[in-house]
């Protein structure tokens, strides 16, 4: 099954005493595979994330998500509840390794789209860089 979405990112980063809100409202795809647990999210990122010409691919389960950017910069990240991942993280900057600890996920996505809520923290050498909440609405195209 793949369908066309609308899809609705907020995305709140809290780092000492600055808290940086971005939003994207985008088109992409929904892919369920038979007989496999959890969605494939299929979308471009724009400008208003920082990451233009880039395409991302969330891979969704009940306690985790694996975020995978192409394109001009190049990241995967898997966030996994309760625990920590060292993860390639790409930016048109260059490139680094970040500690990213997941403290919550929330997940009702299904066949006619939903929510998806995660909550972590990111570091950078073991020092503290910011805390994260990502909203995503996903709704039928």
């Amino acid at each position: 099954m793949i369908k066309d979405i609308c899809i609705n990112i907020k995305s709140v980063q809290n780092s000492n005493d600055n808290k940086d809100v971005t939003e994207l409202f985008t088109f992409g795809k929904l892919l369920k595979e038979k007989n496999k647990d959890g969605y494939r999210i299929y979308y471009e990122e724009s400008d208003a994330m920082g990451f233009d010409g880039c395409n991302v691919t969330l891979d969704v389960t009940d306690n985790s998500v694996t975020l995978t950017r192409s394109g001009n910069a190049v990241s995967n990240l898997i966030l996994e509840r309760g625990k920590k991942h060292h993860c390639h993280y790409g930016t048109p900057y260059g490139e680094f390794m970040i500690g990213v600890r997941t403290d919550e996920i929330k997940n009702s996505v299904t066949d006619d789209g939903g929510d998806l809520y995660l909550k972590y923290t990111i570091d950078i050498n073991s020092g503290f860089l910011s805390e994260n909440e990502m909203f995503i609405n996903i709704k039928e195209r």
